[in-house]
Parts: C-alpha cells; sequence; structure tokens
C-alpha cells in the first residue's frame, strides 16, 4: 500500500474519530436559567405583595380567589407541612408563593409551562408542589366539610334558613358545578357535558352561610346534576333514613305539619325530602310564581 493511500485511511479515521466525540460532547446546561435568576428582582411574593396591596379593588381576590385573610389563615394552617430549607444552591420556595401556585392553578386550570413564566419556578418544581400543597391542605381542611349528625345540628341549619332567607323547614341546597378538565385517553365522550368541553362535577349540598356541608367530586361530566345526586352517598342515606332528619313540623302561623326539605332545581327528582320549582310559566302573582321566587332567593346562595 503507498505512502499516499496510508495517509488518507488515517486522515479519515481521525476525521470519523474526532465527528464521534464531538457528537458524545453534551452542551454545558445552566444549573438555574436566567429566568429563574430573576426572582430576587420580582417574583410570586412579589406579585402578591403588589395584589395585596390593591386588595380593596378585588384584585388579590381574583387571583387566588380568596382573601388575604383567609389566605394568611391557610399559610399558617399548613406551612409546617410544605415549608423547604434553603440550601447553598439555591433558595427554596416561600410557602405563600406555594400556596398560590396551588390556588391559581385549581382556579383556573391553568398549564405548569404557562405558570412558569407568571411565578419563575420551574415547570418541574410545580409540578410537585401542586400535590403536596393539596394534601397538606386535604389533611388540615378535612374536618371543616362536616355534616349535622343529629336532629338538633339540622335544626339549627334549618334555624339559619328561615332567619337569612325567610325560608322554613329548609336543611341546605343542592347543586350541581362543572369543573373543566382535559379529556383523559380512550375515554371517548365519557366527561363530554352540555355545554360542548370535558369535566367533572361537583355535587354540593351548603348551608344557610355559603358553607359546605357536603361534596361529592369526579363524576363525569356527562351525566346530569340529577343522576350525580342519585350515585352519591348522600342520596343513599336518605333513601335509607340514616341522616338523622329532624321530624316533620308544622309551618309558622299554620297547623299542618311539613317535613324537612332540600332546595334543588329541575334536575332533581322531587321526593319526600326534596323539593323543587314549579316547571313551566305562571302569571305574576301566582302561587306558583312566588314559590318559585322564593325557592330560587333562598338557593342561589
Amino acid at each position: 500500500m503507498s505512502n499516499n493511500k496510508q495517509i488518507k485511511i488515517a486522515s479519515a479515521a481521525y476525521i470519523v474519530m474526532h465527528s464521534c466525540k464531538r457528537k458524545n460532547k453534551r452542551d454545558k446546561r445552566w444549573w438555574v436559567t436566567q429566568l429563574y435568576k430573576s426572582r430576587d428582582m420580582y417574583s410570586g411574593s412579589t406579585l402578591l405583595a403588589d395584589l395585596k396591596f390593591q386588595e380593596i379593588s378585588g384584585q388579590f381576590q381574583n387571583f387566588v380567589r380568596m382573601s388575604s385573610q383567609h389566605f394568611e389563615l391557610l399559610i399558617n394552617m399548613i406551612g409546617p407541612k410544605i415549608r423547604k430549607l434553603n440550601t447553598r444552591l439555591r433558595m427554596a420556595v416561600p410557602v405563600k408563593e406555594r400556596l398560590a401556585i396551588t390556588l391559581r392553578f385549581l382556579a383556573t386550570g391553568d398549564s405548569y409551562t404557562s405558570m412558569q413564566y407568571l411565578f419563575k419556578v420551574s415547570e418541574q418544581l410545580i409540578s410537585s408542589i401542586v400535590p403536596e400543597t393539596c394534601r397538606a391542605l386535604i389533611e388540615v381542611l378535612k374536618d371543616y366539610v362536616k355534616m349535622p349528625s343529629t336532629p338538633e345540628e339540622w335544626l339549627l341549619v334549618s334555624e339559619q334558613y328561615q332567619e337569612l332567607w325567610n325560608f322554613p323547614n329548609c336543611l341546605g341546597a343542592i347543586d350541581g358545578k362543572h369543573v373543566a378538565r382535559q379529556t383523559p385517553i380512550n375515554s371517548g365522550s365519557e366527561y363530554y357535558n352540555y355545554k360542548s368541553h370535558c369535566s367533572i362535577v361537583l355535587l354540593a349540598l351548603v348551608d344557610a352561610n355559603y358553607n359546605f356541608i357536603f361534596a361529592d367530586a369526579g363524576c363525569q361530566g356527562r351525566i346530569s346534576d340529577g343522576g350525580v345526586f342519585k350515585h352519591s352517598t348522600l342520596y343513599k342515606r336518605l333513601q335509607s333514613n340514616d341522616l338523622k332528619i329532624p321530624t316533620a313540623r308544622s309551618l309558622p302561623g299554620r297547623n299542618q305539619e311539613v317535613e324537612y326539605v332540600f332546595l334543588g332545581h329541575e334536575a332533581f327528582p322531587l321526593s319526600k325530602h326534596i323539593i323543587k320549582p314549579f316547571s313551566g310559566t305562571h302569571r305574576k302573582g301566582s302561587l306558583e310564581r312566588i314559590f318559585n321566587y322564593r325557592l330560587s332567593r333562598a338557593k342561589e346562595l
């Protein structure tokens, strides 16, 4: 083999080896990107402070869906459970930002990718912050949603309804709320609702002071409020007379005894303890129209 041919082969081998070496060499990555480094100048904490300063205009409540007083109360309750320590390499995300990130996600359903630019926290970290904070919220608030367990406790609810809404013998208002969600894989139209988007249904029973006393979440959006109610533990306990509902009593100024009831809308089944508006249209001043108005007024909490 000639010297020239040997030189060409050696040169080609060197080029191939050098190319392979360059391919295997990865580009250096930033430990913290420039976006997150600027947290010192403006971060989620700064945003919350600005919104709190403008609380009188409702901007803070619109952002996290609660007042600053309730926000601070939640911080005190879950702080010890989600607080992280600073390290030599980076500063931990404060509790208030962790809570704000979670509340903003729950209120809007915004993507983690979008929220990382708002709070200057990485998408990967947000994906761990939200579940962790939700678990802490469930743990500290689980006893706040409590259904009355004795006739005396139900009577307190009824007294508040009569005092605040002038509707006697009422034990609560039932309604459903569609919560938008991404379509699960291979679910077909299972979660597709009448509003033309995918959702799950939150069924809730509230008292006269806007407090939840029962909640059921997760049923597919295609199911009506009445259908969700029939699959709930509330309905099953109502059917088995396990709710400890007080015995019937007469209305103010009347002698005939009337059962205690829950207020629902047209989708709910009319029964001994559930009432709903009269269907159709009714002339002004008619008893049906007056009843519907009074029921709607007591139910629209």
